[in-house]
Formats: C-alpha cells, sequence, structure tokens
C-alpha cells in the first residue's frame, strides 16, 4: 500500500527521529518472523509509550493504512508481517518490569520485556511464572500474549491466557483501555482480557500486563 508523504512524517513526528525508519534495507529486517514468508513494510516505528501508540494508530485510523504489532519477530504464524505493507509498530523498547508484587503474587510489565528475563526476575522473588514457549530466550512478553503461547509447561499448567489478570491496550481508533476485574471472580459481561489474548494485535495492541 501507500502511505503519503505526509503521514510518514507525522509518523515520524510522534516517535522521533531515532525510533523511526523507511530505508529498505532497516524495513527488510522486520519483513518477516520464524516463518519463510517476506512482506515488506513501508515504514517502521519503535514506540516507547502507550500514548505514542495511541496517537500512531489515531493517525493510522484517519489516513487508512495499517499497522502490524510486532514483537522479536519469533512467531510461526505470520502475525507480525506486514502481508499488505504498513507500518511496522515494533514494542521491543517498551520493555519494563514495573511491578513485581509478591504479596499478591502479581507482576506488571510492558509488552517488550523478554520472556526468559521475565522469568529469572521473578524467580529472584521466590515466584513463578509457568508459560515457557521454546523462544523464551528471545521472544517477548507481549508476543506470547498475542499468540497465547504455551510451551512444554502447558500440560501441567496451560497457557498465557490462564495467567493474565488485566491489560493496558489501545485499541484501533487510538482509546487506550484497561481491562481488569476486581473480584475474585468475574462473570459479569464479556472479558475483554481474555479475549484480547491471542487475538495476534488485531483488535487493538497490548502495552502493559498484569500477570
Amino acid at each position: 500500500m501507500t502511505i503519503s508523504g505526509k503521514a510518514l512524517s507525522a509518523l515520524k513526528k510522534i516517535v522521533g527521529p531515532h525510533n523511526f525508519t523507511k530505508e529498505i534495507e532497516e524495513c527488510a529486517c522486520y519483513s518477516y518472523d520464524a516463518t519463510a514468508q517476506h512482506f515488506l513494510p513501508d515504514a517502521v516505528v519503535f514506540p516507547q509509550t502507550s500514548h505514542e501508540i495511541s496517537k500512531i494508530l489515531s493517525l493510522a485510523s484517519k489516513n487508512n493504512f495499517y499497522v502490524i504489532p510486532r514483537g522479536s519477530g519469533s512467531g510461526m504464524t505470520g502475525g507480525s508481517l506486514p502481508v499488505k505493507g504498513g507500518v511496522v509498530l515494533v514494542l521491543t523498547r517498551m520493555n519494563r518490569i514495573l511491578e513485581i508484587d509478591c504479596d499478591n503474587l502479581i507482576a506488571v510489565a510492558e509488552p517488550g520485556v523478554i520472556t526468559s528475563h521475565f522469568h529469572k526476575a521473578v524467580e529472584n522473588k521466590g515466584l513463578f511464572y509457568p508459560p515457557d514457549p521454546s523462544s523464551s530466550d528471545f521472544s517477548t512478553l507481549g508476543g506470547n500474549l498475542a499468540e497465547c503461547a504455551g510451551g512444554p509447561r502447558a500440560v501441567k499448567y496451560g497457557v498465557t491466557r490462564d495467567y493474565v489478570l488485566g491489560l493496558q491496550a489501545v485499541l484501533p481508533n487510538g482509546e487506550i483501555i484497561k481491562t481488569r476485574v476486581k473480584t475474585a471472580k468475574g462473570v459479569v459481561g464479556y472479558d475483554l482480557t481474555r479475549l484480547l489474548v491471542g487475538s495476534e494485535g488485531t483488535l487493538g495492541v497490548i502495552t502493559q500486563m498484569t500477570l
């Protein structure tokens, strides 16, 4: 697809020149995942906040171009491939573990945290996070949620969806939402958290997670 020069300039302004590229050689690095397919994006951006992502998706909605969220690109389903061009939204620079709450057995993290780094961080606190995809050493938590990853331990403990308590996500129109029930058991209304997990970025961009 063709993105106007004005829209590309607006993208560059949102994230800054060091977090934007449209150079073919650099975009090629984000044209593939763990499959054998390649699709070249029109541009690649590296946002660092939810508000930047909100502005990007709002711009995309108004200018009618595709945005494809991406973590480390280790997926086997093509979920991070820019099949019809557009802008690849690389989330690896949003890589902070914001909180580990040992009393309540929860952690809050950004989508770019490497899975194995998260394992080590919670284990150092005496906690245990079961999902262990084979790509743990380089996959991201955001990618795990987008794909609802499992791993060998899933046989006993379940998959990623079973360990997500809440999310912050940006919808295609740029709206930032938070999903989480504040009760021990939530059975009323739609479970937006479980709906977003496994949606491969088609419903929104996950920008923060409570596990």
